[in-house]
């Protein structure tokens, strides 16, 4: 019996609220797969401007190269062909094409893990993420601890009255809330 032998990818979602350690979780794969010796790249969007620049950092300080682009096609045009794993940290704040550019790159074989909030400060979802769920072979939903109760948190609570959908921040603007602690301010 012949076994295929092409090559198969595919998708990983890791998603949840802040704090609940996404990115320390997209590092810990990525390193995994140095370990294995397998040929990473590794991006982040041009808005994501905490921490380091040319670097995704947890809040924790774990820290992994990165290229920054500024659009999903960016990532796209990019991506190397020997390249193996093509890993995107906080794909919420990328448009809708980002859905297309990941199937693509898992179509041509390589495992493609992206990580973001699955909802955004008022608790709907975010972006590009319920399309990134729903084609996904893999989700790891991650949770934090509510700062108010210490129950497990799903939601991000904005601490300021921004209304904009999109605000960079970390500790300053945002706490890991449960459902009964968190609030949508008016």
């Amino acid at each position: 019996m012949n076994i295929i032998n092409n090559k198969t990818g595919w998708i990983e979602v890791i998603c949840g609220s802040m704090f609940s350690g996404k990115t320390e979780e997209l590092i810990r794969r990525v390193h995994r797969a140095e370990y294995a010796r397998q040929k990473i790249q590794v991006f982040k969007p041009k808005i994501d401007n905490r921490y380091e620049k040319d670097h995704i950092v947890s809040h924790s300080k774990m820290k992994t190269p990165s290229l920054i682009v500024e659009t999903a096609n960016n990532i796209h045009d990019q991506v190397k062909y020997d390249t193996e794993v093509v890993a995107i940290d906080e794909v919420q704040f990328f448009d809708d094409k980002i859905v297309e550019i990941c199937n693509k790159l898992a179509d041509n074989g390589k495992r493609v893990i992206v990580a973001g909030l699955d909802q955004d400060y008022r608790g709907k979802p975010f972006g590009p993420m319920p399309e990134l769920l729903a084609v996904a072979e893999y989700v790891s939903k991650l949770n934090a601890i509510c700062v108010k109760c210490g129950n497990p948190a799903n939601r991000t609570q904005r601490l300021t009255k921004n209304k904009d959908t999109i605000v960079v921040g970390a500790t300053d603007i945002y706490e890991a809330r449960c459902r009964n602690c968190h609030e949508v301010l008016s």
